[in-house]
């Protein structure tokens, strides 16, 4: 690996940042500091923790980090899931971009942890 940039994971991650801030954007104004604000973190934290970890030097930081990665796409994923129940978006392709990007992150997890344990 060169750098967090050649990662599929953290490209997958950038493109549903990318696609939550245009969802977002459509969001009624007084979501602006509440859920749509939430939902940004939450994409943003994704691929800013793998590339975090990926720069820690240490394949046991570099999982801690693609762990809370995880969890922040948990998370994304049920600010969606809210976000569709009131109305706000309808928009399946952030889920199936989040079905996507899950599996990927924790088969990359499992490599670097067998690769570890070599």
């Amino acid at each position: 690996m060169k750098t967090h940039k050649d990662l599929d994971i953290w490209k997958m991650g950038v493109t549903l940042a990318e696609n939550i801030y245009k969802t977002t954007a459509k969001y009624p104004k007084e979501e602006v500091y509440t859920l749509s604000s939430q939902m940004r973190r939450s994409a943003i934290s994704i691929s800013s923790n793998i590339a975090e970890g990926a720069a820690r030097g240490s394949s046991k930081e570099f999982v801690r980090f693609l762990y809370i990665s995880l969890g922040s796409l948990s998370e994304l994923e049920t600010q969606i899931m809210i976000a569709k129940k009131i109305g706000y978006t309808g928009n399946e392709k952030l889920i199936e971009l989040i079905e996507l990007l899950r599996p990927k992150l924790l088969n990359f997890i499992k490599y670097i942890k067998n690769k570890e344990a070599v």
